[in-house]
């Protein structure tokens, strides 16, 4: 069975919906946004669309940027400026800039796919819903391949425009890294403001390229600046997670993973340090949370070659067997939260195995359902380690 697109905010989409999710899958890119949850009587949409999305812009613009929303998944990751033994990748890849076929489709869910031309294989998109929950399950199953990639999905959420609205927290990281070279170019009508190859072990204090400290735990802030971090994972965890709460909103956003496939997160701090087309200064109060396997945002020859987390040990990529396919599950949830709920401290799998907890730095809890099993992990204890 196949639905029919819809034009959704300037884009062809499919349309999937339970009554606590309505989502949009755009035809280009296949990128999942918009999102509305329904929590609590209210209606949420945390993810970030671009301004320009219903403008005319240049023809020019690639159409991952034209498109920009929500999450979708890169493949290879990152901006890929380099060639890697002759294969020249667009940003972040076919899989968030060429067109998906549809497969099928039904109420709550969509089968997409695609023929990849640059490196010849087949990726295999699935994106659903399930009733009774507030959260979108995303799988790519990527076969046919082989060779070395990065890849990764690339999560953008909007942020109520006030000053530390949003309350940031990750799983245990165990490194942390500021881009090696700067992200934006003052001559070219770009500013960052964190130091270039600064270090840090919490996210509350991030050195500066002044000098001193910053907290990105709290967001938005550092209006007019565009930044990148990445965080090295623990791939001893049974499962990794990211949430940001908006106590004022009464809702938490969370994603989960499994870290032995997306090894690292790469936060994209956007917030109008952008002053070239299409950004011109409105990108505003957004924070990226990628789940990747790359290093950092360069792509693919980067992310293959001898890199700084390489030599440390951790994976930048992965080494693709045309005779086993690759399988990568990523979802995402939002829950209504009380007043007491603060920064998100851990993330739980309930008793009864159909949901999880998680529970603030206050100590409040809310139970939320899911199907943690789908992220391939039932085989290990589902415990945090300490």
């Amino acid at each position: 069975m196949k639905t029919p697109l819809k034009m959704k905010l300037g884009q062809p989409s499919w349309r999937i919906a339970t009554g606590g999710v309505e989502a949009f899958v755009t035809q280009t890119g296949g990128q999942v946004g918009p999102v509305t949850f329904n929590i609590g009587g209210k209606k949420i949409q945390p993810f970030s669309v671009a301004p320009w999305a219903e403008e005319e812009t240049d023809r020019s613009l690639l159409p991952i940027l034209k498109v920009l929303r929500g999450d979708f998944f890169c493949m290879p990751f990152g901006g890929n400026a380099t060639e890697f033994k002759g294969e020249k990748h667009p940003v972040h890849g076919e899989t968030a800039n060429a067109r998906w076929r549809c497969e099928s489709t039904h109420a709550g869910g969509v089968h997409l796919s695609m023929e990849t031309k640059v490196r010849r294989g087949r990726v295999d998109k699935h994106v659903f819903v399930r009733p009774g929950q507030t959260a979108v399950y995303q799988r790519h199953v990527i076969s046919g391949m082989s060779g070395p990639m990065s890849f990764g999905h690339h999560a953008m959420l909007k942020f109520p425009d006030h000053a530390g609205s949003g309350l940031v927290s990750t799983s245990r990281f165990v490194s942390g890294d500021v881009v090696p070279v700067p992200v934006e170019d003052p001559a070219a009508r770009g500013y960052s403001c964190l130091q270039v190859g600064g270090k840090f072990r919490s996210l509350g204090r991030v050195p500066l390229a002044n000098g001193g400290f910053t907290d990105l735990s709290s967001y938005p802030a550092r209006r007019g600046f565009e930044d990148i971090v990445l965080l090295q994972g623990d791939d001893r965890a049974p499962f990794a997670w990211t949430a940001v709460s908006f106590p004022a909103e009464g809702y938490v956003w969370f994603a989960l993973k499994d870290p032995r496939v997306l090894r690292q997160t790469v936060m994209w701090i956007s917030n109008g340090g952008r002053h070239y087309a299409p950004w011109n200064g409105r990108h505003v109060n957004v924070l990226g949370l990628e789940e990747v396997t790359s290093y950092f945002h360069y792509g693919l020859a980067e992310s293959v070659e001898k890199n700084p987390l390489s030599a440390r040990g951790h994976a930048t990529s992965v080494q693709l067997d045309p005779q086993n396919p690759l399988t990568v599950n990523y979802l995402m949830a939002v829950a209504a939260i009380p007043g007491s709920f603060d920064k998100v401290a851990s993330i739980t799998p309930a008793r009864d195995e159909q949901s999880v907890v998680l529970t603030a730095g206050s100590g409040s809890e809310v139970v939320v359902p899911l199907d943690l099993s789908f992220l391939g992990i039932t085989d290990r204890k589902l415990k945090p380690v300490a």
